[in-house]
């Protein structure tokens, strides 16, 4: 990678794209899986909870439930897997429920 290029984002244009009421409900079963992969990956890196973050002993304040996440780091998660609904629909799919694979 040239170091002389600065990294610009460029992602989709969602926020005309609206979301059925069952696909809000999803967005919050969508961030807590997110968080539950988030934590397992870190847990197996060797990381740990603690009441700060502390990079060098591995430990991350929010290594809990997710409902016991501050409300701003759920809002973080909410907010991935928003966009990433509404990526979804905005390139033409359709998700629905029962379909199966």
């Amino acid at each position: 990678m040239n170091e002389d290029k600065q990294y610009i984002p460029q992602p989709m244009d969602t926020s005309k794209t609206e979301l059925s009421a069952e696909l809000i409900e999803l967005t919050e079963m969508l961030a807590k899986n997110a968080h539950d992969i988030w934590s397992a990956l870190r847990l197996a890196e060797g990381w740990k909870y603690g009441e700060t973050r502390n990079d060098s002993l591995k430990e991350h304040p929010c290594l809990v439930a997710y409902e016991n996440l501050p409300e701003s780091e759920k809002e973080f998660d909410r907010n991935m897997a928003m966009g990433t609904l509404k990526a979804i629909k905005m390139l033409g799919y359709r998700i629905d429920k029962g379909a199966g694979l």
